[in-house]
């Protein structure tokens, strides 16, 4: 069965996004870019919430003409043709090869994770990673923690259930942020 891998940049303080929404504080090295591409490799689907589908569909589609960073030019023909989920309950249709899911959250994970392929990965959000591990639908977690106190935002699994998970690996990437993998127990 296909796991649905979780990956998330955080703050120090455990924040995704500062107190205004802002995501311009995560820094892209040539390891965290290159452990990117390892979670990449690995999955042929990516799954989003509405809101992080809608900051990713503005952007990637047209990287190439707003940013030069390696990173970017190199993950920006893959997100295009990668397939990729939007979780919503009010989006109705979404481009560039993309499945609006809808409906009981559960069953339908399950049924993404019954079907035939590689692992299908969950990048960033909080609401929709928060219902996901409240329901054990995350198979295994990925956090950027980078040195950084936004003092104030949204938290990682903010209001969710206590979940107890298995500590899979610790690695310092770029000499600034850290890489803690975790697995379900």
């Amino acid at each position: 069965m296909r796991k649905l891998v979780y990956a998330v940049h955080t703050s120090l303080d455990g924040r995704i996004e500062g107190p205004d929404g802002e995501f311009d504080w995560t820094t892209m090295g040539p390891e965290l870019s290159a452990h990117s591409q390892e979670l990449v490799a690995r999955a042929d689907t990516f799954a989003y919430g509405r809101r992080v589908w809608d900051m990713m569909s503005s952007y990637w589609p047209q990287a190439e003409e707003i940013s030069d960073h390696p990173h970017d030019l190199e993950f920006a023909p893959i997100w295009r043709k990668t397939p990729k989920i939007v979780f919503s309950r009010t989006l109705e249709n979404a481009d560039w090869g993309t499945e609006v899911v809808a409906g009981d959250l559960t069953e339908r994970v399950t049924e993404l994770k019954s079907r035939p392929g590689k692992d299908l990965l969950l990048m960033g959000g909080a609401e929709l990673a928060t219902a996901l591990s409240d329901r054990g639908l995350i198979d295994e977690v990925h956090v950027v923690v980078h040195p950084v106190v936004l003092g104030g935002g949204k938290q990682v699994f903010a209001g969710g259930v206590r979940t107890d998970l298995r500590l899979t690996g610790t690695r310092t990437m770029d000499g600034r942020a850290v890489l803690l993998t975790y697995e379900k127990k």
